[in-house]
Parts: structure tokens; sequence; C-alpha cells
């Protein structure tokens, strides 16, 4: 199995509804699951020419992260297609070093 990183982006404040929908997503998602993550607040951001505080205000914000295990990317893309996604996903293969 491969190890895919799995970060979530947009920000709606949570309801029951949405809550509901992420525990199905971890119960379904199940012994692929490393890691569920959490949710993120506030942040920055540094680069070579200064620094920017990050919100959950910002335009599709970062907002969590978790961890899948998968055989190939696409597996990992089609346990995270049942996602409760808000504005996006993104997928990554975490290589070993």
């Amino acid at each position: 199995m491969k190890k895919f990183l799995v970060l979530t982006y947009g920000f709606t404040t949570p309801t029951p509804e949405v809550q509901n929908a992420w525990g199905a997503w971890f119960a379904a998602a199940g012994p692929h699951l490393v890691d569920p993550g959490s949710p993120f607040g506030r942040g920055v951001e540094l680069t070579p020419s200064g620094r920017t505080d990050l919100t959950l205000d910002s335009p599709a914000p970062l907002v969590g992260y978790c961890i899948l295990n998968a055989d190939s990317l696409a597996d990992a893309e089609k346990l995270v297609a049942t996602m409760p996604i808000i504005d996006s996903v993104r997928v990554y293969e975490a290589h070993s070093m």
C-alpha cells in the first residue's frame, strides 16, 4: 500500500449535517484511514518576500488534512470522491525518503 496526503480546502460553518457527513466518510474510509487529521484554524504563510496571515475568511482556505493508504492514486481518488468537499480536495502520494 502507498500513503496519500489529502488536503481539504474551503470553509463553511459546521452544521450537524456536515459533521454527520464527515463521520460517515471516516467510517466508510475504515482501514484506509491512517490519520484522520485535524481541522485547521488561523495560520501564516512565509515567503522570501514576507509574511501573510491566513484565515478561514481567505478564498478557498486550506482547512484540514488526513492521510490514507491505497494501492494507487486512482484508488485514493475513489476514496476521496465521497468526502464532503466544500471547495476542493488535493491528493498527493507521499514518497519514502
